[in-house]
C-alpha cells in the first residue's frame, strides 16, 4: 500500500495523517499527468519508442528579509522546456517544439492564478509554519570543515582540489584564488550534496601548470564563520603527513631499541653516557 511518511521528527510530531494523505493524493495526479505528458511528448517530437524523462520542479524560496522567491520549470529528457515567469503568469519556451504547449498553457488563465495562488501564498504559508516546526535543526550552523590536495593531470598539468564538508546551512562559496584573484571562470563544481549526517558537502577543482609560480589559496565563505575560511596549497603538501608519520615511527623505533639494549645493560652503566646506551649518538628530527 503507498503511503506518504514524514522523514523528520519535527513534522512528525507536528502533523498528522491528513497532511500525508493530502499528497499522496497528489503524487497520483502528478504521475497521471506525467504519463499523459510522456505520450504527448513523445507526439511532438516524433518518438514513437525508446526511454523518456519529464521532470517538474517548483517551490518557493523565503530569504531572510522575508522576500518570497517562486519558481516552477519543467524538462524533458535533461533539456529544459517550459519555465514560468513569475511577473507576468505566463510560460516560457525553451525551443520551438514547447511553443505549442505554452501558448495552450498562457491561455488556461484560471490555472495560471491556481499556480499564482499556490506559489506566492500556500507555499509561502507551508514554509513558514515548517520552518517553525524545525527551526531548531534548520536555523541551527555548523563550521565548514576544508582540505586542499593535488593530483597530476594531463600534458604535466597539476588538478587541485579542495573539498569543504560538514557545513550547515547548505548556500556556501569555495572559491580558489591565484595570487589573491579569483579564478572562478577556471574552477570546476559538481554543486552542494548532502552529506547523509544532516549536513552538505562540496568539491571545487582548478587545473594549473606547476612551473608557473603562483599561491594558490581555496576560499570558503559561509554564515557559520566570522571571516572566511583560506587554506593554502603549496607542491606536495599533501605527502608531508605521511613522511611526517614515517620520521616519527623511526624515531620510536629508534628508541624502543634503545631502551630494550638499556635494560640488558643493566644493573652496569657505560662510563660517559648520560642517555640511553645503544642508540649510537643522538636522534635528530629533519
Amino acid at each position: 500500500m503507498q503511503r506518504v511518511e514524514p522523514r523528520t521528527v519535527w513534522m512528525a510530531q507536528n502533523e498528522g495523517p491528513e497532511l500525508w494523505d493530502l499528497r499522496l493524493f497528489w503524487s497520483w495526479r502528478w504521475e497521471a499527468w506525467f504519463n499523459a505528458s510522456l505520450k504527448t511528448l513523445g507526439e511532438l517530437y516524433n518518438q514513437s519508442e525508446g526511454f523518456h524523462v519529464i521532470q517538474t520542479i517548483y517551490g518557493c524560496d523565503l530569504r531572510e528579509d522575508n522576500v518570497i522567491q517562486v519558481f516552477y520549470q519543467d524538462s524533458y529528457d535533461g533539456r529544459d522546456f517550459l519555465s514560468l515567469d513569475k511577473e507576468t503568469m505566463t510560460w516560457v519556451a525553451a525551443d520551438i517544439g514547447a511553443q505549442i504547449t505554452k501558448r495552450r498553457w498562457d491561455a488556461e488563465v484560471d490555472d495560471n492564478q491556481g499556480w499564482k495562488h499556490y506559489l506566492e501564498e500556500y507555499c509561502r504559508e507551508r514554509l513558514s509554519q515548517e520552518i517553525e516546526y524545525g527551526k531548531e535543526t534548520l536555523q541551527r550552523k555548523v563550521r565548514p570543515i576544508a582540505r586542499v590536495s593535488d593530483r597530476s593531470s594531463h600534458d604535466g598539468l597539476t588538478t587541485l582540489s579542495c573539498k569543504v564538508s560538514g557545513f550547515y546551512p547548505r548556500d556556501i562559496t569555495v572559491t580558489w584564488l591565484r595570487n589573491g584573484e579569483s579564478r572562478q571562470q577556471e574552477t570546476y563544481s559538481e554543486g552542494i550534496l548532502p552529506s547523509g549526517d544532516g549536513t552538505y558537502q562540496t568539491w571545487v577543482t582548478m587545473e594549473i601548470d606547476p612551473k608557473i609560480e603562483a599561491h594558490y589559496l581555496c576560499h570558503v565563505e559561509h554564515e557559520s564563520l566570522l571571516e572566511p575560511l583560506s587554506i593554502s596549497w603549496e607542491p606536495n603538501n599533501s605527502l608531508i603527513p605521511i613522511v611526517a608519520g614515517v620520521i616519527i615511527a623511526v624515531v620510536l623505533v629508534g628508541v624502543i631499541i634503545g631502551v630494550v639494549v638499556w635494560k640488558k645493560r643493566l644493573p652496569g652503566k657505560e662510563p660517559g653516557m648520560g642517555g640511553f646506551p645503544g642508540l649510537g649518538g643522538p636522534c635528530t628530527h629533519p
